[in-house]
């Protein structure tokens, strides 16, 4: 018989999964605490917008607070790496353990070589691999010179009017023949050889395994969600994700439950832990792995949310690059925030209160922003006068006051 659960406790068993259950930790950041946050959440979502910061920096930002950004970059740089690129929910980072079965599962062909002329694109691939097999890593810009490749960029589509010669790396990475070794300081990949990275399987996987280790890698750091919200995490197709599913249900490792106010057929990992509260306080990223599958953060939240990076200015409702604001086991803001840097200061273009948003909600805003600030190296945190909450917060962060506990109280986390 399937377990019954409240809407509060699948929420707190969901942050516990994700390390947002908790207050962050006190004192300085190791790179043992990032390892272990990266290595519970599975994975971070690459992407290239830097208006605030890198996106993989801030779900390690969000779990811990403060730390070193140069602790992310040299566990997915040196070796024995714990991170690596690869495809998987999008553009990631990957535990390397995964990388052969997520290899067998992603099709991806986006912006490869598929369409070149195929003794263009062979001459392209022998050339690049036996110039990446006889040296150092390198940029694509630094292949391109290396191969003595001229040519035209194209214009066909999507790409960004990439030349041929990085069409045919993208498409060697995508294959898993190439991987980045590391970025550089203008976060270009520096391609190696994947055999560089990682040692041979030496075997050949059984697809149908592979899918099981991944669905349950998902179902880990989820704590408790659906077929569908399984597979998205990795994006893996959802009819193979739900036989794998019910083979895990079959082994004990995932447990069919029941949540009141979420009507779906529902699964709790096994080593999933219900929190007796939820402490948290975090801002998180757009990319958060936490509000990846967004019909599962409306049931668990009800948080509608999108991301409004690529609407017309004129249509965006919140803004640019907004981040959901957790407090204790509830989203209860969002703001839209940029990272001016050249006057040293955190811009809150925009900040919006949920129609739940305890008393207290602007206060601990503002001590997570000043905390932000800081870690970004900015002097000071600057409040737009730009939606419902943006008044109250302006008052907080001018009278610097920290957080409240009653706010958290009571903003839902205890039961």
């Amino acid at each position: 018989m399937a377990a019954d659960l409240s809407l509060a406790q699948a929420r707190r068993i969901a942050l516990g999964a994700q390390g947002l259950a908790k207050e962050r930790p006190a004192g300085p950041v190791s790179a043992r605490a990032v390892g272990r946050t990266f290595a519970r959440i599975q994975l971070v979502q690459i992407d290239s917008v830097n208006v605030l910061s890198r996106s993989h920096y801030l779900p390690f930002f969000s779990r811990l607070g403060s730390y070193d950004r140069q602790i992310p970059d040299r566990l997915a740089g040196i070796g024995p790496r714990a991170m690596m690129e690869y495809w998987a929910h999008e553009a990631s980072f990957i535990r390397p353990e995964h990388f052969e079965d997520l290899r067998q599962w992603q099709k991806r062909q986006w912006v490869g070589a598929q369409g070149l002329e195929p003794d263009l694109r062979r001459s392209l691939e022998t050339r690049i691999l036996a110039l990446l097999a006889d040296g150092d890593a390198l940029t694509a810009r630094e292949i391109t010179k290396a191969i003595d490749h001229r040519q035209e960029k194209v214009s066909d589509g999507w790409g960004w009017n990439w030349s041929a010669a990085k069409r045919v790396l993208e498409d060697l990475f995508e294959q898993g023949t190439l991987s980045v070794a590391s970025r550089t300081p203008q976060f270009e990949r520096r391609y190696t050889l994947t055999g560089a990275i990682l040692p041979p399987s030496g075997s050949q996987l059984d697809p149908d395994a592979s899918l099981r280790r991944l669905i349950q890698a998902a179902a880990a750091a989820h704590g408790i969600g659906t077929i569908r919200c399984f597979a998205d995490y990795f994006r893996l197709p959802v009819k193979p994700a739900a036989r794998a599913v019910a083979e895990l249900a079959d082994s004990g490792i995932l447990l069919p439950v029941t949540v009141r106010g979420w009507d779906a057929a529902l699964f709790r990992h096994v080593d999933a832990v219900l929190p007796r509260q939820a402490m948290g306080r975090a801002l998180l990223s757009p990319f958060d792995s936490l509000v990846f599958e967004r019909r599962r953060l409306d049931q668990l939240f009800g948080f509608h949310y999108r991301i409004e990076i690529y609407t017309p200015a004129a249509k965006r409702r919140y803004g640019y690059y907004v981040l959901p604001f957790l407090l204790g086991e509830r989203l209860v803001a969002r703001v839209d925030l940029k990272a001016d840097r050249n006057n040293g200061v955190l811009l809150v273009r925009g900040a919006f209160a949920e129609a739940h948003a305890p008393a207290g909600t602007a206060t601990e805003l503002a001590a997570e922003l000043r905390l932000m600030a800081s870690w970004l190296s900015l002097a000071d945190v600057v409040v737009e006068p730009v939606g419902t909450l943006a008044a109250e917060l302006a008052a907080a962060v001018r009278s610097g006051g920290g957080g409240t506990e009653e706010a958290l109280r009571s903003s839902g986390h205890v039961d």
